[in-house]
């Protein structure tokens, strides 16, 4: 069974997440809704990442014979001005997108299984996630015209 493999992706591209939620967070202080807004988000990713652990104690996690292909590698450092701001929450994007889709992989194979445990688990944590999707989406379509229309 390859679901370890899985489990232990989206455990780190959870901690991946969370990490650039706070990056952002401190990156972009000055933006009140993106400073709080992403300190909460970030809180989720632990969230989600502390539900996993029941499910990794009974399936395991691999990660040495994980493809490298399958990573999500958090964000390093936080962009400056407008411009900055949305490449910073583009980047949030498919790092959480990233995380979205593990999760809807990570779900077929709880349904295969039968394990309704890993489905609640599942089910609450992708609706979190893709709630998370669309703020960023709201977000970046927010900020957009100001970055790259008007000159700083």
């Amino acid at each position: 069974m390859k679901l370890s493999i899985y489990l232990g992706l989206l455990e780190r591209a959870e901690s991946a997440l969370a990490r650039s939620f706070r990056q952002v967070s401190d990156g972009h202080s000055a933006e009140p809704d993106i400073h709080y807004l992403c300190r909460v988000l970030a809180s989720q990713c632990d969230e989600h990442e502390e539900a996993l652990k029941p499910v990794v104690d009974r399936y395991g996690e691999q990660g040495d014979d994980e493809p490298d292909e399958l990573h999500a590698d958090a964000m390093s450092e936080t962009r400056n001005g407008a411009l900055g701001l949305i490449r910073d929450l583009q980047d949030l994007y498919l790092l959480a997108n990233f995380v979205k889709v593990t999760w809807m992989m990570v779900k077929q194979a709880a349904l295969g299984l039968r394990d309704d445990e890993l489905i609640d688990i599942v089910n609450e944590c992708e609706s979190q996630t893709v709630v998370q999707v669309s703020w960023l989406t709201t977000r970046m379509k927010q900020a957009a015209p100001q970055a790259l229309i008007v000159a700083e």
